[in-house]
């Protein structure tokens, strides 16, 4: 099945929340996208990903975040906790052994997913193929959020619970909760040493203005028990959305499928 979404149901009670996931059935290793933050699963290197699993008879997997595109639940509502859930729900849908192709938050997302993934079932079982990392965004919560704010916005956060920030993407801005940056903080990944159990590719632009690429770099250092490759796009921006960074992208998964 593919094209039309599926719903499952993360949590329970006043947490439950529909999440939409479209599937496409394919042989293995499944592609696993993990979009980013205020994405959703309809963007053009998720599109291009299932164009490619479709060509190559994959099994591709794609959904949505509550608060994001097909989902139900409330964007306010998210956190890194929240969304990292169902992320591992929607994970174990899937069969086989997966590719996870994470996009800005998507990054920590697989990182996240992985990390849940290795302590539920060890290294031996590990279902985790390979990773390819997007301008990956881990800890941005606190790193390229709190850390970049003024003490304004820092009150305005602790004393009303929300800030508006005006997003390059969109006309609409993001909302910065309190619960957001609190919530980050326990998932945080970059003070210690990250061991994935497979290889992993970093896709990163140099023109970068949401992720320096330098945050890349770092994510690299804890990287220290796996095959890493941090290839660095002079011109690339964040997005990494134009077509030689597409075909960049495909070509990385091409090699990791076989």
């Amino acid at each position: 099945m593919s094209g039309t979404a599926e719903r499952i149901t993360v949590g329970v009670g006043a947490a439950a929340r529909e999440i939409a996931v479209i599937g496409r059935a394919g042989a293995g290793p499944g592609l696993f996208w993990l979009g980013g933050f205020r994405s959703d699963m309809a963007g053009t290197k998720a599109l291009a990903l299932d164009d490619f699993g479709r060509d190559r008879g994959l099994a591709v997997t794609r959904f949505d975040y509550s608060g994001h595109g097909l989902s139900g639940g409330r964007f306010e509502d998210g956190t890194i906790s929240r969304w990292a859930e169902e992320a591992q729900a929607v994970f174990d849908t899937t069969e086989g052994p997966q590719i996870l192709i994470g996009s800005s938050m998507g990054g920590w997302m697989a990182l996240l997913l992985a990390r849940a993934h290795l302590a539920a079932v060890g290294r031996d079982a590990s279902r985790l193929h390979a990773m390819v990392l997007i301008a990956p965004a881990p800890d941005f919560t606190e790193e390229l959020m709190w850390a970049g704010f003024s003490d304004e916005i820092r009150r305005e956060i602790l004393e009303t619970g929300v800030h508006r920030e005006p997003s390059e993407y969109s006309d609409e801005s993001h909302l910065i909760t309190r619960a957001l940056i609190e919530d980050g903080r326990k998932n945080l990944v970059l003070g210690q040493e990250i061991e994935l159990g497979c290889p992993v590719v970093i896709l990163q632009g140099v023109m970068d203005t949401s992720v320096p690429w330098r945050h890349a770099v770092r994510l690299t250092t804890h990287l220290t028990r796996d095959d890493v490759t941090l290839s660095l796009i002079p011109d690339g921006d964040h997005r990494l959305s134009r077509p030689q960074d597409i075909e960049k992208m495909l070509k990385v998964i091409e090699g990791m499928v076989g």
